[in-house]
């Protein structure tokens, strides 16, 4: 499966299957059946995710596009009802009850999602994913410090770079979702050095530096007007200046949600003003969108293609633009 098209001058579109071909043919045909043939759609979702097998990865990037594109048609619920003891319909049926949980702030039956996570831990348990959705759970119901800890070791132990669960942490430790801006810092300063280059979870460092920027833009004032002071120096920049050299390399990343991750470096590269850096990620993601985190300050294709123009202004004239 080739991770970047070759194919230039695409227009921009977001894309939640990124380069994963398979995923895109399933979910259209979802979209195509429009919420009929229920089993039909079962048999589509549950091939899927038999065919991917123990790449906990790929698994990890199909459940949780499949579970966004599902959450309120019944299918995982139908699914669950058919083949109670899968750990596929089990997984699959607590994600998606964990993005409606994400999405309403709060969850429809927490102890029955634990539940049925802890089924399918019992079912697969050399899986990752039932306990990188305990954290996703942890987030909404706020479990303490040292419960979340001890399912961290649970998802890492099993998949020690596995991508959702280090962005799930970092959520739950962000002082958006209760944690705070220092136990953000902790985090990123512990995993930092252990984390190889081109690990699925690599961009974690820059994703919490996106955040902190946006915010501080959100802020206002004073602190919106100096954000992009936050990549001008010290272990952010020089993270930057790691992402920029290294990411958009061919073969460089081969995890499923590469594209995504090149998505936040270039926008954190337009954030710094450094358009030139920006302009050869774009180049790379040949206008595969995803909506964060262009859409914090409005409609994200508009945002990107936006910056992706200044990004081509600023390599014709050889300049960073800001």
């Amino acid at each position: 499966m080739a991770l970047f098209s070759s194919r230039t001058g695409k227009r921009p579109r977001i894309v939640p299957a990124l380069d994963d071909a398979e995923l895109a043919r399933v979910l259209g045909r979802l979209s195509k059946r429009n919420g009929g043939g229920r089993a039909a759609d079962m048999a589509l979702v549950s091939s899927l995710l038999e065919e991917t097998g123990d790449d906990w990865d790929r698994r990890g990037h199909r459940v949780s596009v499949l579970a966004e594109a599902t959450a309120d048609t019944g299918i995982a619920a139908a699914w669950l009802d058919r083949e109670p003891q899968s750990a596929d319909a089990l997984v699959f049926h607590s994600w998606t009850g964990l993005v409606r949980g994400l999405r309403d702030g709060h969850l429809e039956d927490a102890g029955q999602l634990v539940s049925r996570c802890h089924q399918a831990a019992e079912r697969r348990p050399e899986d990752p994913l039932p306990w990188v959705v305990l954290l996703g759970v942890s987030r909404i119901e706020r479990y303490g410090q040292n419960d979340v800890n001890a399912v961290w070791r649970e998802a890492t132990g099993r998949d020690r770079w596995h991508r959702e669960a280090y962005l799930q942490m970092l959520a739950y430790l962000s002082p958006e979702e209760g944690g705070s801006s220092a136990a953000v810092l902790d985090f990123v300063d512990v995993v930092r050095t252990r984390i190889p280059a081109n690990a699925a979870c690599a961009a974690v460092e820059l994703t919490a530096a996106v955040r902190q920027y946006q915010g501080l833009l959100a802020q206002g004032g004073v602190r919106a007007m100096t954000a992009g002071q936050l990549w001008e120096g010290g272990q952010i920049a020089a993270a930057l200046d790691q992402a920029a050299a290294l990411w958009a390399k061919p073969g460089f990343f081969q995890h499923a949600a590469a594209q995504a991750d090149l998505n936040v470096l270039a926008y954190a590269l337009c954030a710094a003003g450094r358009a030139v850096d920006a302009h050869h990620v774009f180049q790379t993601l040949q206008g595969t969108v995803t909506p964060w985190p262009w859409n914090t300050d409005g409609p994200a294709l508009q945002r990107f293609e936006q910056h992706q123009a200044k990004a081509e202004r600023g390599r014709q004239g050889g300049v960073g633009g800001g």
